[in-house]
């Protein structure tokens, strides 16, 4: 790839980062649920689900692509009731007897895939990044221009993601003096993140 390729295709994908969509709201709220640890566990999971799609997409696996397109809409489904389920969950969260703001569970795996699976559960975003890498590539992309691309991509996506959960991390000790509306906010997250997912198309 010659270097104006690959500069158009970084600010491509920065202004795709910088655009919110399912997985933003997962890390805001898992960082502000649970803090920034855990906010990090869930981008990477994010990033390798991702990255999973990546290499399905330089390996040239065009079947696989249009059975994910349409065969795997369940497990966005899935996915969509899932979130939805963790909102619901956190918003029914309170205050203990003690007039304290209840911890919520969590931990650094099953948050790793939590961003794992929200990845996956959307194979419209293989679809896209398919129709999206190649225009950076030239007039024939082969894999090795590809797999450029698709290294060039993953970086930008996981310190963008990085800097969303820096920001998130930011407004938390604000969030976490809201008491009992910390639990709405975070369960609002979640079910925006599910939301977002269920209308998604080629948001990250």
């Amino acid at each position: 790839m010659d270097p104006a390729s690959l500069l158009l295709l970084a600010t491509a994908t920065t202004v795709l980062v910088l655009i919110p969509g399912p997985n933003v709201a997962l890390f805001i709220a898992n960082t502000l649920a649970h803090g920034p640890r855990y906010g990090c566990a869930t981008v990477v999971g994010t990033t390798i689900g991702v990255g999973i799609q990546l290499v399905v997409v330089v390996l040239g696996f065009s079947a696989l692509l249009q059975f994910a397109a349409s065969a795997l809409v369940w497990l966005k489904w899935a996915g969509v009731v899932y979130l939805i389920y963790l909102g619901i969950r956190a918003w029914q969260q309170g205050m203990d007897d003690t007039g304290q703001v209840k911890a919520t569970g969590g931990t650094l795996p099953g948050l790793f895939f939590q961003g794992l699976f929200l990845a996956i559960a959307n194979p419209k975003t293989l679809v896209f990044i398919a129709a999206f890498l190649p225009q950076f590539t030239g007039d024939v992309p082969t894999a090795g221009r590809l797999a450029t691309a698709a290294t060039v991509y993953l970086t930008i996506v996981f310190f963008g993601d990085l800097l969303w959960v820096a920001a998130a991390n930011i407004s938390r000790p604000l969030v976490l003096q809201l008491g009992r509306l910390r639990h709405k906010l975070t369960g609002a997250l979640f079910i925006g993140a599910g939301v977002g997912l269920a209308l998604a198309r080629v948001e990250r």
